[in-house]
């Protein structure tokens, strides 16, 4: 039949273009990219633990510091809880990389325990305080001395703090009796011991009618610090000077038959004479004046001469 209808079959032609996958290479960078991202945070989130001046992690703890992981703070050697404790010591690693909460210093610096004043002394704490590395000094009152350390340190001892040294004392000045001199003899001689600033007074003895000692040195010795006395104690000695004479000179003070230890003269020269030296002079320790006995000395007069003019004629005059 001319007019009816056929149908014609052609295959399928598989398509040249592949289907699409969902997960194309551009999604599968995206998510590569996520990993990076992620990895770290999830294997090693948090840096150190931060420090502080007055506390360190307990345990001392090793990295890797995952999301939650936790570090308890104590005090450094040598410090303490602020009492009442009013701030956190735990911080916890956050998944952002962050330690939190933030954490404040939770201690404070330790005290070495407070010292008592010596007796007969004052202590002093070296910038007011007593906590470590300060430094207590200590002093006595006039008339006592120092039994041990004048200056102790406030030291770390393991983790406690503690004085580098017991506290000195201050004990009361004495000293023995000073030396005995040949010839004298000095005040409470009869005495063991002498107090700070107690004194002591020498004096020779009598030797006869002609001669006599003198004292020479220092005749009150003080006593002035532990078995110290204010100078070396002195000597009885006969000390006699000659009679000073002065020639065309004359004494005008300091008369005297004997001439001892300290005796003063004076001089002054006749009229036409001058004094070369001291006037005054003294009678010393090893009998002899000092300074030496001094010159009168004759006065050389004054020469002059007069060249004078006289209608052309010279007259030479000569005057003494």
């Amino acid at each position: 039949m001319s007019g009816s209808m056929r149908a014609s079959y052609q295959p399928l032609r598989a398509s040249s273009r592949r289907l699409e996958s969902p997960f194309s290479w551009g999604f599968l960078g995206v998510l590569l990219l996520a990993l990076e991202l992620l990895l770290p945070m999830c294997s090693d989130a948090c840096g150190d633990p931060p420090r502080y001046q007055t506390m360190k992690p307990q345990g001392d703890p090793a990295p890797p510091y995952n999301a939650g992981f936790t570090v308890d703070y104590e005090c450094r050697p040598g410090y303490r809880l602020i009492v009442p404790l009013v701030r956190p010591t735990t911080s916890v690693c956050q998944p952002d990389g962050t330690w939190a909460p933030p954490l404040r210093e939770a201690c404070t610096i330790k005290a070495c325990p407070q010292m008592q004043e010596p007796q007969n002394g004052k202590l002093t704490y070296i910038g007011g305080a007593s906590s470590l590395g300060s430094q207590a000094q200590f002093v006595c009152n006039k008339g006592y001395y120092l039994v041990g350390t004048k200056i102790l340190k406030c030291e770390l001892s393991g983790n406690d703090v503690t004085w580098s040294g017991d506290p000195p004392s201050c004990e009361k000045i004495l000293c023995k009796p000073p030396q005995k001199i040949p010839n004298g003899e000095f005040t409470n001689s009869h005495k063991d011991t002498f107090e700070y600033n107690e004194v002591v007074t020498y004096t020779c003895k009598p030797l006869n009618r002609t001669d006599q000692y003198s004292l020479v040195g220092e005749s009150r010795l003080i006593c002035s610090g532990l078995n110290r006395w204010s100078s070396d104690p002195p000597e009885c000695k006969v000390v006699k000077c000659e009679y000073p004479v002065l020639k065309n000179g004359k004494l005008v003070s300091g008369f005297g038959k004997t001439f001892l230890f300290k005796a003063k003269v004076t001089f002054e020269c006749l009229n036409g004479f001058y004094l070369e030296g001291s006037s005054t002079i003294v009678c010393g320790a090893d009998s002899t004046w000092g300074p030496k006995i001094p010159k009168c000395i004759k006065d050389g007069g004054l020469i002059a001469v007069i060249v004078l003019t006289v209608f052309g004629v010279a007259v030479v005059g000569t005057c003494v």
